[in-house]
C-alpha cells in the first residue's frame, strides 16, 4: 500500500508540472516573447491601440467599451472559456502603466502557446477580461487624474467620472469572481522601516471597515502568497504589504464589496533595473496567481506568510544623498556649514529629463540614498546661492583647497566648478566625488 501511495505521489506530482509553469520558466518564457517594445511610461493611447491591433491579429477578442471624458478609446480583451472569471484593470492613474504592458504581454504569450498542457489548462478553466490603460487622458498626459482632474480611485461613490462609471459597468454586468487591481507606487517606498525599495506591494481587499474575512478574501491572501513566493526568486525582500485602511470611495474597497475579491499589485522600482524587469515581474505575479487557481494549489497556500509582510513606509530613502557637504549660501553669507543634503525627482516618462529638488537638508545618518556621495572635501553651493528645501537640485562642487571669492557677480563664470550635477545628473566632474556604496 505505501508504495502505491508514493507512486501516486510521483504521479500527481508530474501531473501537476505537465500544466504549470515555475516561475523561472514565466520569466524566459517573456524574455523570449513578450511583444511590449516601449518602455511602459513611453506609451500612449495610440501606442497601446497598435499593441491591441497585435493582439487581434493573434486572434483575440479585443473590443471598445467605452470611452473617456475626452473621448478616447477604452478598450477590453478577452482571453479562455472556463467558467472561473477574472477581471483585470490598469492604468485607472494615468501616471502608473507598468501593468498595461504586463496585460499585453499576458495575453499575447497566452494566445501564442495554447498548444501547451498549462496554456490548454488555464483556458479550459478562465475566462479573462481585462481592461487596459482605463485612463488614456490621463496616459496621454502622464498625469495621475484624468481630465476633469479628479482622482478616478476615489470616484467610485459618486461616480462623477466617465471612466469609472465604466468600471463599475464592466464588474456589475459581467460579476466576475475574482479582481485585480494594478497600480504603480512611488519609487522610494519601502518595505517597512527598512532602506529597501518596494517593488511590489500586495494587499488582499477586504471591502470592509472591519477587515472582516470571507472566502474570497482568504482566498486572495493565499494568492498573494504564492505571489510572494514566485517573486522571491527575483526580488527577495523587496516585497511589502500595502496600507489596508478601509476607503469606501475607492475601486478596490468598493467592487470586493460589491461581490468581487481585489487583489492590489502595485509596482515600484528597483534600483539599478529598467521598466522591462518590472513588466517581467507583473507577468510572473499573474500568471503565477492565475495558474494557482487552475491547479488548485492556492487551497494549500499558508496566508500568514503574507500576513508576515512589512506594510509599506515612506519617508525612510531619497533619490541621492551628498554626505557631510560643506554649503554656502552665497546669497546670504559666505560662512560654510556642514550638513547631508537629500534630492529626490519628480516622476517623468522614461528618457525624459526629471527635475530635481531639495527634500531635506541635515543630520540624515538614519536615512539612506539610492546613491550616496562623499562631499566632505567639496563645497556644495546650489545654482542660486541658496540651498532651501524645495529649491532646484542644481549644485556646483569646489575642491575646498579652492580659494573662491563667493562674492563675485558670476560665480560660475568667474570660478568655474570642479563638478557639476543638475537634474539627477552629473554633466561635469562625475567621478570626483567618491561614491558610497
Amino acid at each position: 500500500m505505501k508504495n502505491v501511495l508514493i507512486i501516486f505521489a510521483a504521479v500527481s506530482i508530474f501531473l501537476m508540472n505537465t500544466y504549470a509553469q515555475t516561475p523561472k520558466d514565466l520569466a524566459q518564457i517573456w524574455e523570449k516573447q513578450h511583444v511590449s517594445k516601449l518602455q511602459p511610461s513611453q506609451v500612449r493611447h495610440k501606442d497601446l491601440q497598435k499593441y491591441l491591433e497585435q493582439l487581434k491579429g493573434f486572434g483575440l477578442k479585443v473590443e471598445e467599451v467605452g470611452r473617456s471624458y475626452a473621448n478616447r478609446e477604452i478598450y477590453q480583451i478577452e482571453w479562455g472559456k472556463g467558467t472561473t472569471k477574472v477581471f483585470m484593470w490598469s492604468q485607472m492613474h494615468g501616471d502608473e502603466p507598468t501593468a498595461t504592458s504586463a496585460l499585453i504581454d499576458m495575453f499575447a504569450l497566452l494566445q501564442e502557446n495554447r498548444d501547451k498542457d498549462w496554456v490548454k489548462k488555464l483556458e479550459n478553466t478562465l475566462t479573462i477580461r481585462a481592461v487596459p490603460m482605463l485612463n488614456p487622458d490621463g496616459a496621454e498626459l502622464y498625469q495621475r487624474r484624468n481630465l476633469q482632474f479628479i482622482d478616478i480611485n476615489r470616484d467610485a461613490r459618486a461616480l462623477e467620472t466617465p471612466e469609472g462609471r465604466l468600471l463599475k459597468k464592466l464588474r456589475d454586468e459581467w460579476s466576475p469572481n475574482i479582481g485585480f487591481n494594478l497600480h504603480n507606487q512611488n519609487s522610494l517606498t519601502t518595505v517597512g522601516n527598512t532602506n529597501k525599495q518596494a517593488t511590489i506591494s500586495l494587499l488582499a481587499v477586504s471591502g470592509n471597515a472591519e477587515g472582516k474575512s470571507n472566502e474570497g478574501h482568504l482566498r486572495n491572501k493565499r494568492l498573494c502568497t504564492l505571489i510572494v513566493d514566485a517573486l522571491n526568486q527575483f526580488i527577495k525582500g523587496h516585497i511589502g504589504r500595502y496600507d489596508d485602511t478601509y476607503n469606501p470611495r475607492a475601486f478596490g474597497d468598493m467592487i470586493s464589496a460589491w461581490g468581487t475579491p481585489v487583489i492590489l499589485i502595485e509596482t515600484g522600482a528597483f534600483h539599478g533595473k529598467d521598466e522591462m524587469f518590472l513588466i517581467k515581474l507583473n507577468f510572473i505575479a499573474y500568471l503565477s496567481a492565475l495558474q494557482a487557481i487552475v491547479d488548485g494549489s492556492e487551497k494549500k497556500a499558508n496566508p500568514k506568510i503574507y500576513d508576515q509582510l512589512p506594510f509599506n513606509e515612506t519617508g525612510n530613502l531619497f533619490n541621492v544623498i551628498f554626505r557631510k557637504a560643506n554649503i554656502i549660501n552665497f546669497n546670504e553669507t559666505t560662512e560654510p556649514f556642514t550638513a547631508d543634503v537629500a534630492i529626490n525627482a519628480e516622476r517623468r516618462r522614461s528618457g525624459e529629463n526629471a527635475p530635481t529638488f531639495v527634500q531635506e537638508i541635515g543630520d540624515l545618518s538614519v536615512f539612506s540614498g539610492l546613491n550616496e556621495y562623499d562631499a566632505s572635501d567639496f563645497y556644495l553651493v546650489q545654482k542660486k546661492g541658496l540651498l532651501r528645501t524645495g529649491a532646484s537640485g542644481e549644485f556646483f562642487f569646489y575642491k575646498k583647497t579652492r580659494k573662491i571669492d563667493w562674492k563675485v557677480k558670476d560665480l560660475e563664470k568667474a570660478f568655474p566648478p570642479d563638478a557639476v550635477f543638475s537634474n539627477g545628473k552629473w554633466t561635469k566632474g562625475e567621478k570626483l566625488l567618491s561614491k558610497k556604496s
